[in-house]
């Protein structure tokens, strides 16, 4: 059965009702996910199409755990079906809302939103049951590709074994908490009141809380004015040498991570080639700069190349 199919015959099911058309005409966004906005029976919900071969890649029975744990703690938009099998969910649809990313990333008020709920996130007292590991995510996806045929740039495995190296010789001190790990500013969601959300959990895991701050100043390419505001109210002071180049590390080994993620897009016929030579140039830069200067400054590492 195609997925499309699927969607609408969990929905026919859910709501009890043969009449209900899969509608797409109200895309969401979403890069892991296809996610479209659907008015049944007078009320909006998000339904989400899985993205291919998701399934690979993504452990929708611990997504789900999870998801019950972080709605507790009401930074969560409502769940009404989740099917851990294909991947489909259905999710109450926050009124008049926007994310992030269309409201600004950098405003002071939406770094202290997002710092806020990362706080919340990673001093929750209930443990997510799973870990996640990049360089365990990074093996998996790297065997996908080898299964798709596909080939990787000339230099990543060289590039590659310089990060990680990198990596066990300057980070020692790192800790695990509940983390949502893919804190791109689309996932942080703002309705009428003000209030923020954050949303997709399908990466949450058990991590070091530096990999959801890296990410929100990565995806959210911060001003070096911003980034100091947001480091600042995350942390209460400035963070120490050793907690910027934890940070420098984990936005070097995301671009690592989600350009081969991507890559597993593209061998599978979606558009992602673009994306995956950004970031990979992003990575080719920052890995050489990092493993050879202290100095180089995180608003620096945002950049691409110019």
């Amino acid at each position: 059965m195609e997925m499309e199919e699927l969607v609408q015959k969990k929905l026919r099911l859910v709501f009890k009702d043969n009449s209900i058309i899969f509608d797409k005409s109200r895309p969401a966004g979403g890069l892991t996910n296809y996610n479209y906005i659907m008015n049944i029976k007078e009320t909006e919900y998000v339904i989400r199409q899985p993205g291919a071969m998701t399934n690979l890649m993504i452990d929708r029975k611990k997504e789900k755990l999870n998801e019950e744990i972080v709605s507790e703690l009401g930074i969560n938009s409502e769940c009404i079906y989740f099917d851990e099998i294909s991947g489909i969910k259905i999710t109450s649809y926050i009124k008049d809302s926007k994310n992030i990313t269309q409201v600004g990333p950098c405003y002071p008020e939406n770094l202290k939103a997002v710092s806020e709920i990362m706080k919340k996130t990673h001093s929750n007292p209930k443990l997510f049951p799973n870990f996640f590991d990049w360089q365990k995510e990074l093996n998996k996806y790297e065997h996908i590709i080898q299964q798709l045929n596909g080939d990787f740039f000339f230099d990543y495995s060289t590039l590659k074994k310089q990060l990680i190296d990198f990596m066990k010789r300057n980070i020692k001190d790192t800790i695990f908490v509940p983390c949502h790990n893919d804190t791109v500013p689309e996932n942080f969601v703002v309705d009428d009141n003000g209030r923020t959300y954050l949303v997709d959990w399908e990466y949450s895991g058990m991590n070091d809380p530096s990999w959801d701050v890296a990410a929100y100043i990565l995806e959210s390419r911060l001003t070096q004015e911003a980034i100091q505001y947001f480091l600042l109210d995350y942390y209460g002071k400035f963070p120490t040498p050793a907690e910027v180049l934890k940070i420098k590390c984990y936005m070097v080994a995301q671009d690592l991570l989600w350009m081969v993620w991507a890559m597993i897009r593209h061998y599978s016929g979606d558009d992602f080639l673009d994306y995956c030579c950004f970031r990979y140039e992003r990575f080719q830069k920052n890995v050489k700069i990092i493993t050879g200067s202290s100095d180089y400054s995180i608003a620096d590492m945002v950049k691409g190349c110019e």
